[in-house]
């Protein structure tokens, strides 16, 4: 997959060029082609790992019954009319930077399904400890392969990947070169670095330089005796490590002590908020696809937004992590508008479901931070893949918009449902992707890039 070649080429290339292509690849030449002339566009995907609740975040329900109802209220956004939960106040002062979609609904109840519905449009709803189809990022990272970036183009600030001992995103047929390059570790701490990036010494670059082009050599001879691919894989990762160490473009990318602290208070000197300075940091830098995970101890006890009382009193784990999630956000998406990234970057926030609406009360597995000790019982909300919300900012969308909406219990959507794969054609839409595209599965077969559903109307 050649994404550097020239649209003149292209054009060249005639009717005896066209002859020996097959349709997938004539889709792709094209895409490719298209990508020339266009600016090149990107998304940052923030994913809230466990599925967090609609109702206190972005569709309250103060008029639900008691049971369904929670004991925060609704507080008005900068958009009239538009309203969200009172934990999220300076998300309510960027409405008009922003569009929710109140109206997500799948079949994928357990977090495995859902998630690989979301990552992937499996339309499955068994859970499986691994994913059938690549996940849209690494879709998008082989059809925007180019050997000459400096930075890899498919980055994960705190990877999106698993959920406890299943994997719930990953390239599987497109083989591993196309999965991302992992930034694991906090940010935020006085002593965080990514290893391997840049080496600062003039000489041990042009030592690594003439092993660079020494390995390519043999590289060549390598691949054409390779037939399972299995050498390609690992030579794609050998070459991305030594140009890593090369670039002093990466090694600025990813310092975040380049950013005035004034920034970095901004976004809050937490891992979640130095996670999203990360990510603008790197798109400006050129990079395409980031995603990072919101999880860990600023989620509370079990590390995640699986708010069932089991785990933890569901209102207090809320109101404990929604001014790390808050500041964070609203400060990428700031920068995101104050920077001019508006129409090349599409933030999207998002987890794999929603929350129950009606409220369970079950004795608690654990103290902690976020849960009242074992076997004292607590709120919670379960596993509700019927409803949930989103929020898109960038990408050139119109904003300041509400799209669907859930019954007065938050429920089920009563206009303008949004499924997983709508999702994911609105991704695509955004980065240039033919959605009618197909991608050799591991027998050699043409398969969709998604089997259904269509940009979402509104946001593009």
């Amino acid at each position: 997959m050649n994404s550097g070649l020239p649209r003149r080429e292209f054009l060249r290339t005639g009717l005896n060029g066209f002859a020996a292509l097959s349709l997938p690849s004539l889709l792709q030449l094209q895409a490719q082609a298209k990508q020339q002339t266009a600016e090149r566009t990107a998304v940052i995907l923030v994913w809230l790992r466990g599925g967090a609740s609609h109702l206190e975040t972005f569709d309250p329900k103060p008029n639900a019954p008691s049971d369904y109802r929670g004991p925060f209220s609704p507080i008005s956004t900068n958009i009239p009319g538009i309203q969200i939960g009172e934990l999220l106040p300076r998300l309510a002062q960027r409405a008009h930077e922003y569009t929710l979609v109140r109206s997500l609904s799948h079949t994928g109840g357990g977090h495995p399904a859902g998630s690989l519905q979301m990552l992937s449009g499996d339309p499955d709803a068994a859970d499986k400890l691994t994913p059938k189809y690549p996940d849209w990022m690494s879709i998008a990272n082989s059809m925007r392969k180019d050997e000459s970036r400096e930075i890899p183009n498919y980055i994960a600030v705190n990877p999106v990947d698993r959920y406890d001992s299943f994997t719930i995103a990953g390239p599987t047929y497109l083989g591993p070169g196309f999965g991302p390059f992992q930034i694991t570790g906090d940010p935020s701490h006085p002593e965080f670095q990514v290893p391997n990036i840049g080496l600062s010494s003039d000489a041990q670059r042009e030592t690594l330089q003439n092993r660079v082009s020494l390995r390519r050599g043999l590289d060549r001879l390598r691949d054409g005796l390779d037939q399972s691919g299995l050498m390609h894989s690992l030579g794609q990762f050998e070459t991305q490590a030594m140009e890593l160490l090369l670039s002093s473009k990466a090694r600025e990318a990813f310092d975040l002590t380049r950013e005035p602290q004034e920034t970095r208070e901004r976004y809050g000197m937490h891992r979640w908020g130095q996670q999203c300075l990360m990510a603008r940091r790197l798109v400006e830098a050129g990079v395409d696809i980031i995603t990072t995970e919101f999880d860990g101890p600023l989620c509370g006890r079990v590390a995640n937004w699986d708010d069932h009382a089991v785990n933890h009193h569901v209102f207090d784990a809320l109101q404990f992590r929604a001014p790390y999630f808050d500041q964070a956000v609203s400060a990428l998406i700031e920068d995101v508008y104050a920077r001019g990234l508006s129409k090349r970057v599409l933030v999207v926030v998002t987890g794999e479901f929603g929350r129950t609406p009606r409220i369970s009360h079950v004795a608690s597995s654990g103290g902690g931070v976020a849960s009242s000790p074992a076997g004292t019982v607590q709120p919670g909300r379960d596993h509700w893949p019927r409803a949930g919300s989103m929020l898109f900012a960038g990408g050139g969308i119109t904003t300041g918009n509400v799209i669907g909406a859930t019954d007065a219990k938050g429920e089920d959507p009563i206009s303008e449902r949004v499924g997983p794969e709508d999702f994911l054609a609105t991704i695509y839409h955004h980065l240039g992707i033919d959605i009618d595209q197909t991608i050799a599965d591991f027998s050699g077969r043409p398969t969709p890039i998604i089997r259904s559903g269509k940009p979402i109307p509104g946001l593009i």
